[in-house]
């Protein structure tokens, strides 16, 4: 079954949603950061034949993006990265369909744009913050 833009739209910001490995630096492993916990994460498309918009629950934890829920969608990967500063940095792969986002966010809101080439889609993000803060979510 061949993936379809939507399907890597929907991914994508699945942005914050997918599962995946990031590689980080030793002393930045285990490290939590003012940007843990929960947020909802709004994608829209701008541009291109994928879906006009989707909202998701996000967690971010040690300063990685991850699912917010043990139930995430399997059928994709995705790594991403908060650093301290605030820059949010995001790729997302289903087969052969490819999309990445960056953007900054701040303790309780963030922003940022993305890009698929394989699907030539592309839009922005809106995430706001559902949890009371550092050291909240676990």
């Amino acid at each position: 079954m061949r993936p379809t833009k939507c399907t890597v739209a929907r991914a994508m910001f699945g942005f914050l949603v997918g599962a995946g490995t990031v590689a980080v630096m030793a002393d930045e492993a285990g490290a939590r950061t003012r940007f843990d916990g929960l947020w909802s994460v709004s994608i829209v498309t701008e541009r291109g034949n994928c879906e006009r918009g989707y909202r998701y629950p996000v967690a971010i934890v040690n300063g990685v993006v991850q699912h917010a829920s043990n139930e995430g969608d399997a059928s994709f990967s995705i790594a991403g990265r908060v650093v301290t500063s605030g820059a949010v940095s995001v790729s997302v792969r289903r087969g052969d369909q490819f999309a990445q986002g960056s953007g900054r966010l701040n303790v309780s809101a963030g922003e940022g744009r993305w890009v698929s080439p394989t699907s030539g889609c592309a839009g922005h993000w809106i995430a706001q913050r559902r949890d009371g803060g550092y050291g909240s979510y676990r």
